[in-house]
């Protein structure tokens, strides 16, 4: 999940440390063939039947082989061994995988990590060093279809909800024009861990962000401070979604977000009659 293997690249795919949990039906988060003593994950060579201890190999019989003398004492410990470096190429393969499956038809509930990895040309330890799961890779491959979240000032306030309800509806007219996209959100709305996993990484910070700039907003003194900043965030967003979401046919014109921002500001009743 976010936050815990560094932060997400343009393509919603994680880069930072690889994460080590293991794999199902495969090799652990990390393991290789012929993976042995000081490896990344410190895990010790199995060690054939009949073999010489390798800490006593070559020394005379009922001696101890002689260590190595440690470090001088107050020397500081040298820099913890990393994990091996992620690979953007890696990644873009994996993603392309999925979507290429996709596209030749087959469904999100019939894909394996085996068969993802087999598409994209790498193991599947390649794959849970990051994502833990199928949901996790999904989501991601979601991400990179959508367009790009926009930058955000994060001090502004009605300037920064007109950004996030313009990506409203860029996102809106992506779904319209990729039948792939749009059968996806269509099939993960029927697998409910998915459909939770993409909600809580990718639509609850979305929201979170809106109202924190309803907050912003008010406090600027460009809203009013008597109404709940979650009802005024609800009748921003309201009308974008029901274009993008329930009223699949209904247009997307460019100044929407600047329409729906006017008409929230003055009101909807009549103009008063002198």
């Amino acid at each position: 999940m976010q936050g815990q293997d560094g932060e997400r690249d343009r393509h919603g795919a994680r880069s930072g440390g690889d994460r080590s949990p293991g794999a199902p039906g495969g090799a652990p988060d990390g393991a290789s063939a012929g993976t042995a003593a000081g490896s990344p994950h410190g895990a010790p060579a199995e060690v054939p039947a009949g073999a010489p201890d390798a800490t006593s190999a070559g020394a005379p019989a009922g001696t101890a082989a002689e260590v190595p003398p440690g470090p001088p004492p107050g020397t500081p410990d040298p820099e913890p061994r990393r994990g091996r470096p992620r690979s953007a190429a890696a990644e873009r393969a994996i993603l392309d995988a999925v979507i290429a499956l996709l596209e030749a038809g087959e469904p999100l509930a019939g894909l394996s990590i085996e068969r993802i990895a087999r598409t994209a040309g790498v193991g599947k330890a390649t794959i849970y060093r990051r994502w833990s799961d199928k949901e996790e890779l999904f989501v991601d491959v979601v991400r990179d279809m959508e367009p790009d979240d926009p930058p955000v000032s994060g001090t502004e306030g009605l300037a920064d909800l007109r950004v996030m309800l313009e990506s409203l509806r860029t996102r809106g007219l992506a779904q319209r024009s990729s039948a792939l996209l749009h059968n996806i959100f269509a099939q993960m709305k029927s697998h409910p861990k998915l459909w939770n996993e993409y909600h809580g990484t990718v639509i609850a910070p979305r929201r979170l962000a809106m109202v924190e700039a309803v907050r912003r907003a008010v406090a600027a003194g460009e809203l009013r401070d008597d109404l709940d900043v979650e009802l005024i965030d609800d009748l921003f967003v309201g009308p974008m979604l029901v274009r993008t979401v329930h009223r699949p046919d209904a247009p997307l014109p460019d100044d929407l977000a600047d329409r729906i921002i006017t008409a929230l500001l003055q009101g909807i009743a009549p103009a008063a009659r002198v």
